[in-house]
């Protein structure tokens, strides 16, 4: 079984709320420190193999590729997370403004909000992110009924008449 599957088999499985609790609230403090440290050093490019990286940042490897899972998207380059194993080599060039739109989309607030994102997106440009993420959620609804139609309430008569009053 590849690292990815073990992490998915442990982060995925039925739990009681309880054991949810235990389980994010012990991995959640591990990747916000490793997310503190990619912004604060946001000029090099993390790379190794996948083990001595679970080392640097004092995870298990396992974990680490859940760290990796959560980041994959906002990479310059994605990785292949079905192929890794503790020997695989891997390079974390981050694209910082899709990062940061990823955690909006995560609604990881404890991530988005960390003061190191202060030197490296201006608040104008995280502004203009959020309002992008915001605007990509925005349901229009194209079916517009128009004054004369029947109404789609079912009432039979016209939507002018009816409930656009």
């Amino acid at each position: 079984m590849s690292l990815y599957e073990q992490w998915k088999e442990t982060a995925y499985i039925e739990r009681t709320e309880e054991e949810y609790k235990e389980f994010w609230g012990e991995y959640l403090p591990k990747e916000q420190k490793v997310y503190e440290y990619l912004l604060e050093n946001k000029d090099v490019v993390v790379e190794g193999t996948v083990k001595e990286l679970a080392d640097k940042f004092q995870m298990d490897v396992i974990t680490f590729v859940g760290f990796l899972d959560g980041i994959n998207s906002s990479l310059v380059e994605e990785i292949d997370l079905d192929s890794l194993n503790e020997d695989s080599q891997i390079k974390l060039s981050i694209d910082f403004e899709a990062l940061y739109y990823n955690m909006l989309a995560a609604k990881a607030e404890w991530l988005y909000t960390l003061e190191q994102w202060d030197n490296i997106l201006s608040p104008e440009k995280r502004k203009e992110i959020t309002k992008t993420y915001r605007r990509s959620q925005m349901v229009i609804n194209e079916n517009k009924v128009g004054r004369n139609e029947p109404c789609p309430c079912g009432s039979g008569k016209k939507y002018k008449k009816c409930c656009l009053n």
